[in-house]
């Protein structure tokens, strides 16, 4: 379903109420949310009353490392109290979004860097509350939604907003974000190929002609076309496999295929959008056509939810794990060889 909504743009997924933030929302409050808490904020989340924002990202640190959020999450008494500055926090911006799932720092001093950041709810309209600003991605501020700049000064809500528990914060960010970054990986999928569909009309289009060819009778546009499709198709497995191993062993379990998804995907679909605005000349940047606004969306997948170049790190890291029992059962291949031929009266040291 993802893929397909991902081939209509931008709105399709609000239009079937399964757009980001709030789906990843919808999960943490389904997954880990109290019963309370779900009959005020996941039921009109479902039935697309209201619309939500998760304000994780920080504006004066490297967020792609959890344990770097500064804002504060403290009890006093029977409220929580909220201080921090967050940004590129998308739905902040609309109206519509009554409430954000807020993560910070319960527990500094935990030894555990894991068991320091908690998740709490706070309604839109508390006050302390500020939208300071929408920040634009290649100029696009995706109104009305937006990605917005937040403050929250001294901001009070009763103890029962806290999601789970003190110090489940980072558990709670890894159920949600695995699954996220399977939903935009298949959304990216569906918006690549758009863009393929877009260029072979584009390359096929008679009134198109340059010198009495076709586009794609020059240069490479053909090898394009045959590169896209082929990417595609291998993304798309990728992701399958991924969800596969979720729906196996939990996003714990597929912390690898998700990764290889989060890094593969959306540069691919970048590449896939490039080529087809290349294909389209000057007009595949403008306005005139949804090639360039395409682009900036499948480019910001780069960094949200987790900067490809994190889970690069993280694969080739797995990977060599792997290493030393690598060389083990090579050191026993050989052991086992070299007494074959001693056996058959053949001398050799392999």
């Amino acid at each position: 379903m993802a893929e397909v909504l991902g081939r209509g743009g931008h709105m399709a997924s609000e239009v079937v109420n399964c757009s980001a933030p709030d789906t990843g929302n919808m999960e943490v409050l389904a997954r880990y949310g109290s019963l309370e808490q779900q009959k005020k904020w996941l039921i009109p989340l479902l039935n697309g009353e209201i619309r939500s924002a998760f304000a994780m990202t920080e504006r004066f640190v490297s967020s792609s490392d959890a344990r770097n959020i500064r804002t504060s999450i403290r009890r006093e008494g029977d409220e929580i109290v909220v201080n921090g500055h967050k940004w590129w926090i998308s739905g902040a911006g609309d109206p519509r979004t009554k409430v954000h799932l807020v993560m910070g720092k319960s527990d500094p001093e935990n030894p555990n860097g894991y068991r320091q950041q908690s998740v709490v709810i706070v309604p839109a309209d508390a006050p302390g509350v500020r939208v300071v600003r929408a920040m634009e991605v290649f100029g696009y501020d995706d109104a009305p939604e937006g990605h917005c700049e937040v403050t929250y000064d001294n901001v009070r809500v009763p103890l029962e907003n806290l999601v789970l528990g003190w110090g489940r914060g980072f558990e709670i960010i890894q159920g949600r974000l695995g699954p996220g970054r399977i939903h935009h990986c298949m959304r990216s999928i569906g918006a690549a190929s758009r863009a393929l569909d877009l260029m072979l009309q584009r390359v096929t289009d008679p009134s198109r002609k340059t010198f009495g060819k076709f586009l794609y009778e020059h240069g490479t546009v053909v090898a394009d076309i045959a590169k896209s499709r082929a990417e595609i198709e291998s993304a798309r497995l990728l992701v399958l496999s991924a969800a596969l191993q979720i729906d196996k062993h939990k996003a714990k379990g597929a912390l690898r295929e998700i990764g290889l998804a989060k890094f593969v995907v959306p540069e691919m679909a970048c590449t896939v959008v490039d080529r087809a605005m290349q294909a389209f000349g000057a007009e595949g940047l403008s306005q005139d056509q949804e090639l360039a606004s395409m682009f900036a969306q499948l480019r910001t997948l780069r960094l949200a939810d987790g900067p490809d170049a994190v889970h690069i790190q993280q694969v080739g890291q797995r990977e060599l794990r792997r290493a030393p029992e690598l060389h083990k059962r090579a050191a026993e291949l050989r052991e086992k060889e070299t007494a074959k031929l001693h056996s058959a009266g053949v001398k050799a040291h392999l």
